[in-house]
């Protein structure tokens, strides 16, 4: 079976992480993982600003609600959706996301 970023990398799609986590938790939950194999982003301080930014801050509990986006090479927000907590997202749905794009 192929890999979920496989597919996306196939799709030519690159795949980016962001939290409003710092850097040193990303390299921590990373290595509980073992390993990851896209970029994680820290959008520690100032604190969620990209979050804010993209409208998914959740300031109740200073983090970001757990979103997906896809953005066009122009940086144009194509696609976009805010899961519940606790919800991953769908690499199939994603993948149909793009390619309807």
């Amino acid at each position: 079976m192929q890999r979920a970023l496989d597919r996306f990398e196939a799709a030519n799609a690159q795949v980016l992480g962001v939290s409003c986590d710092t850097v040193f938790s990303h390299q921590a939950f990373a290595e509980k993982l073992g390993g990851i194999d896209f970029p994680l982003l820290s959008d520690f301080w100032p604190h969620g600003a990209v979050a804010q930014a993209y409208g998914v801050f959740n300031a109740e509990r200073g983090m970001a609600n757990r979103s997906v986006f896809i953005i066009d090479t122009e940086g144009v927000v194509r696609w976009k959706k805010v899961y519940p907590p606790g919800t991953l997202p769908d690499p199939d749905e994603l993948l149909e996301a793009l390619a309807r794009l």
